[in-house]
């Protein structure tokens, strides 16, 4: 049973999605069973804090290795800054996670936006990012960006199963994600091949 929760914030009296939040939440609690618990449960895990914070750690470690400068400053901005970003989002939206009679699991702080779901769309988003350019095979580019799109629709699938977010809450962090991580590539694009001035002077130009 989907207990009826209202944030603070009028915002979070604004959702359009708001009936298929309750209907798709409900569903899922009245559906599923202790082994898909478990199941989602690991797929979850995918877009936890301290995952996210071990596979950054990794690749920081192995970007400071081959002192790729630029990658490694990308992926730092990129990945901690998108999700700082999210948490003051979630502070400003003000919005109340599902609540359950028996829920499958215990989540503190507000809904939206999905936290592992941003958190997903901006590890392995900027890993792809990286490694795509890498690679000189197709294929190889290919299976790099359908594995990291499958990693985080994994994470959302899973967070509104176990009733941990709303559908709206999951679609809002993927959606951030990725706009974070096209001002990422594009800011760093451009401070990359931003013109450096010549140390003297051109022809006919005044000292």
């Amino acid at each position: 049973m989907l207990l009826p929760t209202l944030g603070s914030a009028p915002l979070a009296l604004a959702y359009p999605f708001s009936p298929v939040d309750h209907e798709l939440a409900s569903w899922f609690h009245s559906h599923l069973n202790h082994v898909l618990v478990t199941v989602f449960s690991a797929f979850t895990e995918l877009g936890s804090g301290e995952w996210i914070g071990l596979v950054l750690g990794l690749s920081i470690l192995f970007l400071l290795w081959k002192r790729s400068w630029p990658a490694m400053a990308t992926l730092v901005v990129a990945v901690p800054g998108g999700m700082l970003l999210n948490e003051l989002l979630k502070l400003a939206v003000h919005r109340q996670r599902p609540s359950f009679v028996d829920p499958f699991g215990s989540w503190s702080g507000y809904s939206f936006a999905s936290g592992h779901s941003i958190g997903a769309t901006l590890l392995y988003g900027q890993l792809a990012l990286l490694l795509v350019p890498m690679l000189k095979d197709r294929h190889g580019r290919g299976l790099t960006i359908g594995l990291a799109a499958l990693l985080i629709l994994l994470v959302g699938f899973s967070r509104i199963a176990l009733g941990a977010h709303y559908l709206s809450d999951v679609l809002g962090g993927i959606v951030l994600g990725i706009l974070w991580l096209i001002l990422c590539f594009w800011i760093s694009k451009s401070v990359r091949w931003q013109p450096k001035r010549l140390p003297y002077n051109l022809p006919g130009e005044q000292l």
